[in-house]
C-alpha cells in the first residue's frame, strides 16, 4: 500500500509562510498525480494544489494563485506545499493524496478516494 507522510504544519501569524512536504514510500512521486487537499473543521474536504506524472501543476482555487506553489523533488521522493501570504481562512488541516491516474476532477476529493491513498495530514494554523 502506498505511503504518504505529510509535515511542515503548525502555528503561523497572518501573512506568514510556511512550507508543507509529502513524504512518499512504496512508491515513485514521478509516476503518480499527487494532490494537496484541505479541511477545516465542520467543512468539506477540498483541493488545493496537484501536480501530474509530467510536472504539470495547477491549483484548485484562484484565492491560492499567487500564494501557494507546489513542487516535487524527484530524488527525495517528496511533493511540497509552498504557502505564503497566509490568511485566517487557510487554517485548516492539510492532506496530501497519490493516485495512479484521476478519473473526473482531480481537485475533487473521490477522484483519490476511488483509487488513491492519504496521507494523515498535517495542521495548519494561522492565527495572531
Amino acid at each position: 500500500q502506498l505511503q504518504l507522510v505529510e509535515s511542515g504544519g503548525g502555528l503561523v501569524q497572518p501573512g506568514g509562510s510556511l512550507r508543507l512536504s509529502c513524504a512518499a514510500s512504496r512508491f515513485t512521486v514521478r509516476d503518480y498525480v499527487i494532490g494537496w487537499f484541505r479541511q477545516a473543521p465542520g467543512k468539506e474536504r477540498e483541493g488545493v494544489s496537484w501536480i501530474s506524472p509530467s510536472g504539470s501543476s495547477t491549483h484548485c482555487a484562484d484565492s491560492m494563485k499567487g500564494r501557494f506553489t507546489i513542487s516535487r523533488d524527484n530524488a527525495k521522493n517528496t511533493v511540497y506545499l509552498q504557502m505564503n501570504s497566509l490568511k485566517p481562512e487557510d487554517t485548516a488541516v492539510y492532506y496530501c493524496a497519490a493516485a495512479p491516474y484521476v478519473l473526473g476532477s482531480v481537485c475533487d476529493r473521490q477522484a483519490f478516494d476511488k483509487i488513491g491513498s492519504w496521507g494523515q495530514g498535517t495542521q495548519v494554523t494561522v492565527s495572531s
